[in-house]
């Protein structure tokens, strides 16, 4: 992992330029709340695109909580970010970048990502500015190719920087830019968003953990962990959504029975298609947690009503090797989350017409 940077709360005595959180040349990527000038969210791997000129930038950051974030300075969307920054206070001036961060002195505009690490149990974070030693400028803006993944742990990228399988989990260790989304977007050179919550299912969370709320009740929020806060797309519609959910379901050797699946996975997708559109595709994948899943996946899919509802089944063989391809907590690390996006790839490519290239999936 990234060497980890504490928030700070004072900088070197430089003109600075405070902008906004909500100007527009910031780009944000994923749900998120504008009120009074600030930006906030909760939805793992939620991310912002900023562009500057000069040799400084940092944010005042609230957070709920104590969450970690990605960062990348002048540098594409990678598995391994530049920085972590940890936010766990209220109204922190954060230093993201200053001239020994910059790969080249003689540059004067530069560009920086920001993305949330970690998941929404673990705060709800708010920018309320950035500040520059020169001025914000226009990020690049959102991206012609823009996908939706609906998931849990895996699409959480929990524990996917720890190599050791019986490590228990620690928010340290989750990356959601190593997880099997990133992966395929950064492929397709496409942005993502990810509602996902870790030990979420279906119909049945992991262990019967918090009965009557599952991801087809989350799905609709601005926010993770907080209920009736009921989220509108805007310009944020996707060319597809992904649901990769069940494990949960079919978790601690019980499982939902038939009908209460496919009741509760009607009601996500009928969510998706509120959304974006009764043509929006829709990619319904199984996980190998239990072949029976398989089949109600599939039922759902061919009999739903609507067009483009597809399903996909990853069985034993797609994954996992348990002795190098699992992290923290029997997790999916990095190397398992690779496989997991070629098995996915060739899906979305016919899904989506995006054409399969000789890129490396990384």
């Amino acid at each position: 992992m990234a060497a980890l940077l504490a928030a700070v709360s004072s900088v070197s005595a430089l003109a600075e330029t405070i902008t906004p959180a909500d100007d527009s040349r910031a780009v944000f990527i994923g749900r998120t709340e504008v009120k009074d000038g600030t930006v906030s969210f909760d939805w793992s791997a939620t991310y912002v695109r900023l562009a500057f000129e000069g040799n400084y930038l940092a944010i005042t950051a609230s957070d709920t909580r104590k969450d970690y974030f990605n960062v990348w300075i002048d540098s594409d969307f990678s598995a391994d970010p530049d920085k972590v920054i940890c936010v766990n206070s209220k109204d922190t001036l954060v230093v993201i970048a200053d001239a020994a961060d910059f790969k080249s002195s003689r540059k004067k505009q530069h560009t920086v990502m920001i993305q949330k690490r970690t998941e929404g149990d673990q705060g709800i974070a708010t920018i309320a500015s950035f500040h520059t030693n020169g001025q914000l400028l226009q990020a690049e803006p959102l991206k012609s190719r823009l996908i939706e993944f609906v998931g849990d742990s895996y699409t959480c990228g929990y524990g996917s920087e720890n190599s050791v399988s019986s490590n228990p989990y620690t928010p340290e260790t989750q990356n959601p830019a190593k997880a099997y989304g990133a992966i395929i977007a950064r492929y397709f050179g496409a942005d993502y968003m990810t509602i996902s919550h870790s030990g979420q299912g279906i119909a049945r969370n992991y262990n019967d953990s918090g009965k009557g709320w599952h991801m087809p009740d989350r799905y609709a929020g601005v926010y993770d962990n907080v209920r009736n806060n009921n989220w509108t797309p805007g310009q944020l519609v996707p060319a597809m959504t992904m649901i990769y959910l069940g494990t949960n379901d079919f978790s601690t050797n019980r499982q939902p029975t038939r009908s209460a699946f496919k009741q509760n996975y009607m009601k996500l997708i009928r969510q998706i298609k509120k959304n974006y559109g009764d043509n929006h595709p829709i990619l319904c994948v199984s996980s190998k947690a239990d072949p029976i899943m398989f089949e109600y996946v599939r039922e759902i899919a061919e009999d739903c009503g609507y067009q483009n509802v597809y399903y996909d089944g990853l069985f034993e063989a797609v994954h996992l090797n348990n002795d190098t391809e699992l992290g923290a907590d029997w997790h999916p690390n990095y190397k398992a989350h690779k496989k997991l996006a070629y098995a996915l790839i060739p899906y979305i490519s016919t899904i989506t017409g995006w054409e399969i290239t000789d890129k490396t999936v990384e």
